[in-house]
């Protein structure tokens, strides 16, 4: 690390102590981690960069280069289409336009000289205590519970709605308490007078249950009663809340079964056991996890705590602004308030600048959640271990994480090519109706009318707050919707912006809400605030996959790569086939009917009335009993069904993750990637009309063409995963424990691109889209002050070459 000084009006006793720090920290091998290689190693061998912007120059100037010069790579003569019209880049089968421009300009993109901002403005009262100083823009962010310029407001958050005779504890919501709340939380706990007056009475815990009213029906909380016998001594009775761990799992005493660990931070089957809670980064190493909100150390800031201020040492910086030139400024004095600092650091583009929010789009959502599996990809047992989850949504989470981690992240707005708004709409819709202030009772009871709220609250704030949306309309903005129907319920006011979503639906069949759950329905939703724009628009948006769970077992067996040989089943599809089905879900309107014609003509298991689907087939299996070995089923199988859900599913990252031919069928619907690889290379779409003739049209695929299609998804699995979530966390156990879990040691022998490098390489994509059809008519990039600065490629890949 290097330190360019200016002239000083202050002691040179200061000048010497600094530039000695930086001395050592030169010496000092800053990266050392024999796990895992570092995020900027990871990504120095297998990224592609560059910028949404021209090269070097002014919109004029590259508009004459456009005129009058020739480009000088002829891409479509050097990387000509295979006859599927695909151009192979780092072994995924891109759209020829796109694989051609990766293919010629990648490697040409250098390195450019960003300016980065350390933060060094002072908080009212240092946020008295109470929550975090943002030293970039002087604010606070304050913790669960507190409000105001200085964190000194104290919230008064119920668990309970107003009650009344007939309902004393107000109408259900899921903090429902009979007992202790804390109100900095809207939390339910056993309270003073009991044995163990900290361990939760979460939900049903504290209320009677009472009995099926027919034999099998299912048992009922009556919220009208609280269940006094839960606060008992008496060991004939259930009790909870003074019930010895050690005696009852000795069998010596009775408990109430209804009650869980359901709060994060606690273990054991009566949460007599802390342990590690889930935040952001785990607060990267600069602060305390207190319930799913960073609490940082003095001179560190950020929802993850990764943000350096000028009173943080330059040794501990993060790996994505070192090495780096700092820049004292002349009126530099250690005995007058803090300052502002810039350090220079050399990166390559896309650069992404992550807005630093109010933690009621993230942090608090974390922290007071009820249940600990909710919306977040792992959470940590009795031993600290990380236990990953199986939440789909999980997605959002690991993205962020990997975002905020990765070597293209700046913390300079002007020099961003990009600007991501980390709104966790998976904690939003997951805690939706979670505790009074969660209400959906203002939006007809519809989980994507709060949400739509929360991203129009965002879009205020940074509006307000910082000046970059307004150069560009939010064209160069990046929004994340995971839920099912993914943005349709965007507000208007963002829709310029490009949506990460997992429900690509462009609305040119299914033009309204296709949900079955009523409270995700988005049709009553006003025009006024939602505009009239589509779920989902594939010239600037992208799908992205979905959080799996790391599986060592599927790695280790290498399932992705089983032959053709090994694979006997001709068609594979394994879940909820509808009402006609035991179990199954009973709206007619689930998965659009998609799965219950499905089951209608090709059905393997007996539906309620007996029958089989109309051409069952020995090598064909549509059924809805799970598989006790699904991923071994999935990897037996040439072909695998990937149909709709609630709006969108896993299948497709079950069958890609477990090398099946996947077999989309969902019209107008665009699955992870479509728009920019080339689907007919590795997956076969099938018109949801096509249902009846889909053996026939399977079975005409001859072996050649069959091993080619296997042959591709062997090549494009690992973009399917979350590899660099997972390595961060391999990274964070390995410094805190010295732990080397399975799931660690098989994601480590991975090595191809996964779905951070590939959004990283979309990202630029959908720029140099922008640049080759619009650059020089879109009137909002003419204005830009950006477009003047070095962006490390060359004029010519600038160019419409294609």
């Amino acid at each position: 690390m290097m330190i360019s000084v200016k002239t000083w009006k202050c002691s040179w006793s200061l000048v010497a102590t600094i530039a000695s720090i930086v001395v050592l920290v030169s010496l000092v091998h800053l990266f050392l981690f024999p796990l895992a290689p570092s995020s900027v190693d990871y990504f120095s061998t297998r990224q592609v960069q560059t910028s949404c912007s021209p090269f070097n120059g002014s919109t004029e100037s590259n508009a004459h280069v456009a005129k009058n010069q020739q480009p000088r790579l002829d891409l479509s003569s050097r990387f000509p289409a295979d006859l599927h019209n695909a151009v192979v880049y780092r072994g995924a089968p891109w759209i020829a336009k796109i694989g051609r421009w990766f293919s010629g300009c990648d490697s040409t993109t250098k390195a450019v000289n960003i300016i980065e901002r350390i933060g060094g403005k002072a908080c009212k009262n240092d946020c008295s205590g109470q929550g975090i100083c943002n030293r970039g823009l002087g604010q606070c962010r304050c913790f669960h519970g507190y409000a105001g310029e200085g964190c000194s407001e104290r919230l008064q958050l119920e668990c309970n709605y107003p009650g009344s005779p007939e309902m004393p504890y107000g109408t259900w919501v899921v903090s429902i308490c009979p007992r202790y709340c804390d109100k900095t939380r809207a939390m339910c706990f056993c309270g003073e007078g009991t044995k163990y007056p900290n361990r939760p009475l979460a939900e049903a815990c504290g209320f009677q249950i009472d009995l099926p009213s027919t034999p099998g029906g299912p048992k009922l909380t009556n919220w009208t009663k609280a269940d006094l016998d839960v606060f008992t001594t008496n060991s004939s009775k259930h009790g909870w809340c003074n019930v010895d761990p050690q005696k009852a799992y000795a069998s010596e005493v009775q408990f109430k079964e209804e009650c869980d660990c359901k709060y994060d931070g606690l273990w054991g089957r009566f949460c007599e056991v802390p342990v590690q809670c889930t935040c952001i980064n785990q607060c990267s190493g600069h602060g305390h996890c207190r319930g799913g909100f960073c609490q940082c150390d003095i001179s560190w800031y950020g929802t993850d705590c990764s943000i350096p201020s000028v009173l943080s040492s330059l040794r501990e910086w993060p790996q994505w602004i070192r090495p780096a030139t700092v820049d004292l400024p002349d009126n530099a004095h250690p005995s007058r308030d803090l300052i502002n600092m810039k350090a220079t650091v050399t990166k390559k583009r896309p650069l992404i600048y992550v807005y630093d929010l109010p933690p009621e789009y993230n942090s608090l959502l974390l922290e007071g959640r009820h249940f600990k599996f909710e919306c977040v990809n792992r959470i940590y047992d009795d031993q600290n271990a990380t236990l990953w989850t199986d939440q789909l949504y999980g997605a959002q989470i690991a993205l962020y994480e990997s975002i905020l981690a990765s070597p293209y992240r700046t913390l300079n707005g002007e020099e961003a090519d990009y600007f991501y708004v980390p709104v966790l709409d998976s904690c939003i819709i997951t805690r939706a109706d979670d505790a009074p202030h969660l209400s959906m009772r203002d939006h007809m009871g519809l989980r994507s009318s709060l949400t739509l709220d929360f991203y129009k609250k965002a879009y205020n704030y940074i509006v307000e707050q910082y000046p970059y949306w307004n150069r560009s309309s939010g064209r160069d903005h990046i929004w994340f919707f995971s839920w099912d129907e993914g943005a349709c319920y965007a507000p208007k006011e963002i829709w310029n912006s490009m949506m990460l979503v997992h429900w690509g639906n462009t609305n040119s069949k299914h033009n309204h809400s296709t949900t079955a759950y009523w409270a995700d329905n988005w049709d009553k939703i006003s025009s006024l605030r939602r505009g009239n724009h589509p779920c989902f628009d594939p010239d600037k948006d992208l799908v992205l996959p979905a959080w799996k769970i790391p599986d060592p077992k599927s790695l280790e067996l290498k399932l992705w790569s089983r032959s053709r040989k090994n694979r006997k089943t001709l068609f594979y599809f394994n879940g909820n086939l509808g009402p006609a089905y035991r179990d199954g879900r009973p709206e007619d309107t689930y998965s659009m009917g998609i799965r219950q014609k499905l089951a209608e003509e090709f059905g393997s298991s007996p539906d309620k009335e007996g029958k089989l689907g109309r051409q069952h087939a020995e090598d064909v299996i549509v059924t809805p009993l799970r598989s006790a070995d699904y991923h071994n089923d999935l990897a037996s199988s040439i072909f695998c069904g990937v149909l709709p859900g609630d709006g969108w599913s896993g299948r497709m990252e079950d069958s890609i993750l477990q090398g099946c031919i996947p077999v989309v069928i969902q019209d107008g619907i665009f699955l992870p990637y479509e728009n920019v690889l080339n689907y007919e290379s590795f997956a076969v779409r099938i018109r949801e009309d096509e249902i009846p003739i889909l053996i026939k049209i399977l079975r005409g695929f001859n072996e050649t063409e069959i091993d080619f299609k296997l042959a591709n998804v062997q090549r494009i699995w690992q973009r399917f995963l979350y590899r660099d979530s997972v390595l961060l966390e391999a990274e964070r156990q390995k410094r805190a424990s010295g732990r080397v879990d399975d799931w660690a040691v098989e994601f480590l022998r991975l090595s191809e691109d996964d779905v951070l490098a590939t959004f990283i390489q979309l990202s630029f994509l959908w720029c140099n889209k922008v640049l080759h059809y619009k650059l020089h008519n879109d009137p909002w990039r003419r204005q830009l002050g950006y477009l003047t600065k070095d962006f490390g490629l060359p004029s010519e890949c600038l160019l419409d070459t294609n």
